[in-house]
Parts: structure tokens; C-alpha cells; sequence
């Protein structure tokens, strides 16, 4: 990565950073996708209950491979038989993993989602979130994280899912009421009740939608 860009990222992670503290939230910078993995297994205890909500980010720097391993008990919702079940079991977890849409430079969290099982995990019930967040997340304002979490990341996950929205033929949001839509529900989170529930990994290199 450029070195300007490598200072950038850690110079905008540090006021991110700030913005979660004052809103009762942990942030941490990770330059690389194996610091960030380093970081998000400290924060994860061997023999903490784990799931997650379709973050594709703990995908990419490699967590869920070792959750996977004997360690922890990985709630593995892809892979179980009764996914109702699977999800509903994320909210007496001991850590849900989670990224978010998008971030403001203040610290605040967007997030939108279709079956609403990740927004209201992230709300409430399990005793730990970490987040895995892209630099590239990044936005000056609510507004302006607002229309990246529906022109960037809803559109390339409904891609990804293969439905049939129109977003995945125009490449932006069309407001639609789609019976496939997956921006059912929003979730602006700008502040934690609960002190050490919400922790922030910041990621230098590109991860995520």
C-alpha cells in the first residue's frame, strides 16, 4: 500500500478511534489483515461460544478458520440443519462477530440488514460484539454513511447473494420494495450502554463490502 495512504489510515484511525471512546465503545487499529486477526483472537477467549452475522470480513483475515477449530464453540449457521435456531442461539453468545456498512469519523456505526438477526445482535443480547471494519468504511457523517450502506454494501451483498433486486442490474439504490430487498431494517448505532460490549478493529488493508 502507499506509504501516504498507510499514514493516512493510521492518522483517521486515531480519531475514529476517539469518536468510539466517547460513545462508550473500544476501537483498535490493525495495519494488516494478520494484525487484525492477532487482535481480534485477543479479544476472543479459548472456549467462548462465537458466531457471527454474514461478516465476511472475519472471513478474509482468516477468524473463522481458527474458530472453527476445537479452541472455541463456533455457532456455525451456514453449515447447521436449523438456521432459525443457529441465529437465534447469537444472542446468549459470548462474542458476535460483526462489520458494519459503514462508519462515521466519529465513531458512530450504520448498519442495514434483510432477516434482521445481525442488527438485533448487535443491539442486544450477546455479551460481546467485535467489529471488523475496513479504513474504507470511513465517512464524514451519518448522511454520508447512510448512502454508502445503500449504494456500496447493500448492492454488492445482494450481488454477491444473487437476488433479484434492482439495485444488482442499476449498481444503486432504488429505494425499492422488492419481496428480495435485504434493506429491511437500520441500524444507526451511536452509543453502547453496556461498557466493553462493543469493541472496533480497524483495518488498514481492504476487507469487506
Amino acid at each position: 500500500m502507499d506509504k501516504n495512504r498507510v499514514k493516512r489510515n493510521e492518522l483517521l484511525a486515531q480519531t475514529v478511534i476517539k469518536g468510539l471512546a466517547s460513545r462508550n465503545m473500544t476501537g483498535y487499529y490493525a495495519a494488516t489483515k494478520e494484525d487484525a486477526l492477532a487482535k481480534a483472537l485477543e479479544l476472543i477467549p479459548e472456549g467462548s461460544t462465537v458466531t457471527q452475522g454474514g461478516c465476511m470480513s472475519s472471513f478474509e483475515i482468516g477468524l473463522i478458520d481458527v474458530l472453527k477449530t476445537d479452541k472455541y464453540n463456533f455457532i456455525d449457521r451456514d453449515a447447521a440443519e436449523d438456521k432459525r435456531a443457529a441465529m437465534l442461539a447469537a444472542y446468549d453468545a459470548d462474542v458476535f462477530l460483526a462489520s458494519a456498512n459503514a462508519i462515521t469519523s466519529d465513531g458512530v456505526l450504520v448498519n442495514i440488514d434483510g432477516n434482521s438477526n445481525r442488527v438485533s445482535s448487535i443491539a442486544y443480547g450477546p455479551r460481546k460484539v467485535v467489529f471488523i471494519v475496513s479504513m474504507k468504511k470511513i465517512c464524514s457523517d451519518v448522511d454520508a454513511a447512510m448512502k454508502r450502506a445503500r449504494n456500496v454494501a447493500a448492492v454488492a451483498n445482494a450481488q454477491r447473494f444473487g437476488i433479484e433486486t434492482p439495485c444488482t442490474k442499476t449498481g444503486t439504490c432504488m429505494n425499492c420494495k422488492s419481496p428480495d430487498t435485504i434493506c429491511c431494517q437500520f441500524l444507526i448505532t451511536r452509543y453502547s450502554r453496556h461498557t466493553g460490549r462493543i469493541h472496533v478493529i480497524l483495518v488498514g488493508e481492504d476487507v469487506g463490502f
